[in-house]
């Protein structure tokens, strides 16, 4: 079984995808993704590779019949990819290359434009789930993108405060917010050129920073060579700070927000930016989604935001200071 269903309470689809449960375990000495498998080239630096079990697909199976006047059903159309990183199996993004991870960059804004093309899909996300406290089973270094045929709600939410903010102030919501936080500096994890690292005022998970950029841009796609380049330093720099941290690879889930495609355009409100959110809130304590955060979207971060900046920061130090060596 792959479809939408329509949830009225809150006005969203949610993905029914059973036929996930089907997956094989893994034998325990044989990765899909490593070179010699038969499933990848030989020889490859970054490779976009279509799921095995996508929960979404471009020729999706008729929904199963269940609906009814009040209960709505969909096709679950889209597309679900598997970005690799890099052909080694324990290979981590801080030990890459600066030129290897903008060469992930560029796949990303391959596939982004390549996925756009679709007119049926309205969505394309980017992301990366990393590490078993998120429920990782494969440690390749991989990422994943999906196509959605619908605006998925935060997204909307996101589009909804942007506009309502540019129409009321004249300005983009996320500019101004990055000026107030290079203002106030002390959620400032580090900087460059083109990108800022910060821990937000309102930050939902205790290691949860942003990666926005200088520049205004709604897209990926629409950075310039050098912009990527930089990008994918930042994003190099900004998984070693987290790997640092406690002296462990991380875990977190890296979610990039780009504007809709095939859709509304967004015009000058909405605005390129990178969401963390790192499941730990101690190098040995998960930070469990209970009942407010789950049931009511209620979020509480047990710790104050200025305090973990400052052991971030403390974190990047020593990252810079490893890489010297």
């Amino acid at each position: 079984m792959a479809e939408l269903r329509w949830h009225p309470l809150i006005q969203d689809w949610v993905m029914i995808a059973s036929h996930r449960q089907a997956r094989p375990q893994m034998p325990k000495d044989w990765c899909p993704f490593c070179p010699g498998s038969g499933k990848v080239p030989e020889d490859y630096e970054v490779y976009e590779y279509d799921n095995d079990f996508p929960a979404l697909s471009q020729n999706p199976p008729v929904p199963d019949d269940v609906a009814t006047d009040f209960f709505k059903t969909a096709p679950a159309y889209g597309k679900c990819e598997v970005i690799l990183y890099s052909p080694g199996h324990t290979t981590t993004l801080p030990e890459l290359s600066d030129a290897h991870v903008t060469k992930l960059v560029d796949l990303w804004c391959q596939r982004f434009e390549a996925l756009s093309q679709d007119e049926k899909i309205k969505y394309v996300f980017i992301f990366e789930n990393r590490g078993e406290a998120v429920g990782v089973t494969m440690p390749h270094p991989h990422g994943q993108i999906y196509g959605y045929s619908v605006i998925p709600k935060k997204i909307q939410l996101e589009l909804k405060s942007s506009e309502e903010y540019l129409q009321e102030k004249g300005r983009c919501l996320f500019c101004d917010m990055l000026k107030a936080e290079l203002d106030f500096k002390q959620r400032i994890i580090f900087e460059n050129e083109d990108f800022v690292v910060f821990l937000p005022f309102f930050t939902e998970y205790p290691y949860g920073v942003y990666i926005m950029s200088k520049s205004h841009k709604s897209y990926i796609t629409q950075f310039t060579p050098e912009e990527r380049a930089s990008l994918a330093v930042t994003l190099k720099h900004t998984v070693g700070m987290l790997d640092s941290l406690f002296g462990y690879k991380f875990p977190y889930m890296m979610c990039m927000h780009n504007a809709p495609v095939n859709s509304q355009p967004v015009g000058e409100s909405y605005h390129f930016h990178i969401e963390f959110f790192p499941p730990m809130r101690s190098a040995d304590k998960v930070k469990f989604n209970a009942s407010s955060e789950t049931g009511c979207w209620a979020h509480c971060n047990p710790t104050c935001p200025e305090q973990t900046a400052q052991e971030l920061r403390e974190a990047y130090a020593r990252y810079c200071e490893k890489k010297k060596k």
